[in-house]
């Protein structure tokens, strides 16, 4: 899918921040929590193997979290994401960026690229799991809430990108 035709440039990285930092604002106002995505694949399991094995589910101290209260299927952050999703889709298709391609460079092939993505992400599931947050929740909310530990995920992140920074550059040239 291509809408073809010029796009709209990017829009400026401050005043993104700006915006972001008001719907992470509006979230804590109306809702009472803060932005987060991993949350909502915990949720999305815990359902799914209770729907398959709800004997385990329930038996489960991280399934069972998300099995009470209004359910895993209403949890706040499964809402977000599904937004998150409708408003990229949205925002693309106002800029004229809506197509199917895979980005990438001139010496990675689209089968080695997909992998690498896949592997990515995997890992990054991974190190959510194990700092019990993604890095929209370690950073955005509990940064906002001045943890201790969202900030050490901040600085160990930025650098962690800069001195990772330079070998990928090369790679995708």
């Amino acid at each position: 899918m291509n809408t073809a035709g010029a796009s709209r440039p990017y829009a400026d990285p401050y005043l993104a921040g700006i915006g972001l930092g008001l719907v992470l604002l509006t979230a804590f106002v109306v809702v009472g929590r803060g932005l987060g995505a991993s949350g909502a694949y915990a949720s999305t399991a815990a359902g799914t193997v209770a729907l398959v094995a709800p004997g385990k589910a329930t038996a489960s101290p991280l399934f069972s979290h998300y099995l009470s209260g209004q359910g895993p299927w209403l949890e706040w952050q499964s809402v977000e994401l599904v937004g998150v999703l409708v408003g990229g889709w949205l925002s693309a298709a106002l800029a004229g960026r809506l197509s199917v391609s895979i980005e990438r460079s001139s010496s990675v092939g689209s089968q080695q690229r997909l992998i690498l993505a896949f592997g990515g992400g995997l890992l990054m599931a991974v190190g959510a799991a194990l700092a019990r947050g993604c890095t929209s929740g370690q950073a955005l909310t509990a940064g906002a809430l001045l943890s201790v530990g969202g900030w050490l995920f901040l600085g160990t992140a930025f650098a962690a990108a800069y001195a990772v920074a330079p070998l990928l550059r090369k790679v995708w040239q």
